[in-house]
């Protein structure tokens, strides 16, 4: 949200009684946001701004009829990335962006109720002419059973097969986002009696929790096995301290420069960022010809999945995870389980 404070606010753009915030009061409101949000929210005002340089509208104060044009203008448009037009979570996001922007500058928000109509319209017309698009994408999950399908194709002997297989097991069993699991260091990590406590910071929720690392029996899908394989591994290779997952090459080399145009790259110790993590996963997804959307989300939404199958409950599965207590978004990770599990159709008498 760094640059939708930093612009400057005029007077007449300003509530009554308002004033634009002070610079202590940003960089407060701006570590309450979780950096994901934070950059979304950058990239969708940004976006907003561009549209309106190029349309003649004003993007503050916004009118609604202006989101309503922009709206119309996102749904029809192809994005410069993907070559199609936003899905209906990301325009959600955008409205979410442009008012939360203007409440940042102390300038009322835009009504939005004519936008998410022409939201809803579209939605409704890919619906009835039965497109994907109207499908909401969604990670697809990885149980217990992708995991050993995705492990399989590891080799375990390498140094770089020994991090895939720990980035797996312990991203599972922790739940962790990939945000998460980038921030881990070697020192996150402590022996315990049922196997690893891994202190790990839940962003979302903003607290560290210790989460209890415990042994598989099956030696393959084992977490503590797998990481203590690799930590041996990252020790032997001289590294004792600092990031947990690092980038490692083809030739087993750890943190190995990267360059890009002549100028180097990348964290100079070597941490995997969230989005290598994510890749990492989808690749070794690919490699199995698995079906669905594959990303680094996929561990932890098949940790939520695995575990109401096996009869966790959800409050457990959200503290457990650093999800919020009733969260909305795992409830939608287990409806798969429940649609079936608790179907009115059961006992009904056909």
């Amino acid at each position: 949200m760094t640059e939708i404070m930093e612009r400057p606010v005029t007077a007449p753009e300003i509530r009554a009684g308002r004033r634009p915030l002070s610079e202590a009061a940003r960089a407060a409101l701006e570590a309450g946001t979780a950096d994901n949000t934070r950059r979304g929210y950058s990239s969708d005002w940004a976006a907003f701004t561009d549209w309106c340089a190029t349309t003649g509208e004003r993007p503050m104060p916004a009118t609604a009829e202006t989101l309503v044009e922009y709206v119309a203008h996102l749904i029809a448009t192809p994005s410069a990335r993907t070559g199609r037009p936003l899905v209906p979570s990301s325009i959600r996001r955008a409205l979410t962006s442009i008012r939360a922007a203007h409440r940042a500058a102390g300038a009322t928000p835009p009504e939005a109720i004519g936008a998410r109509k022409v939201l809803s319209g579209n939605m409704y017309k890919h619906a009835k002419a039965k497109d994907p698009a109207a499908r909401p994408r969604t990670a697809a999950p990885a149980t217990p059973r992708e995991l050993s399908a995705m492990l399989a194709k590891v080799d375990r002997t390498t140094l770089k097969g020994k991090r895939d297989a720990a980035l797996l097991l312990l991203g599972f069993a922790t739940a962790a986002r990939v945000s998460e699991l980038s921030s881990l260091d070697i020192s996150s990590v402590t022996e315990a009696e049922h196997g690893y406590d891994v202190h790990v910071y839940r962003h979302k929720v903003r607290e560290w929790t210790d989460a209890p690392v415990l042994y598989g029996t099956d030696p393959a899908t084992c977490p503590v096995r797998a990481l203590r394989s690799y930590r041996a591994a990252l020790a032997e290779a001289g590294r004792i301290e600092g990031p947990l997952f690092v980038r490692i090459d083809r030739h087993g080399r750890v943190a190995a420069p990267m360059v890009r145009k002549g100028r180097v790259i990348g964290d100079p110790s070597g941490r995997m960022t969230g989005e290598a993590i994510g890749d990492r996963v989808a690749t070794l997804a690919d490699r199995c010809e698995l079906r669905g959307e594959w990303s680094g989300h996929s561990l932890r939404r098949g940790f939520a999945t695995a575990a109401y199958a096996a009869g966790s409950d959800l409050l457990s599965i959200a503290r457990a995870g650093g999800w919020n207590d009733g969260s909305r978004t795992l409830a939608g990770y287990v409806q798969t389980i429940d649609r079936v599990k608790n179907s009115p159709l059961k006992g009904i008498g056909l």
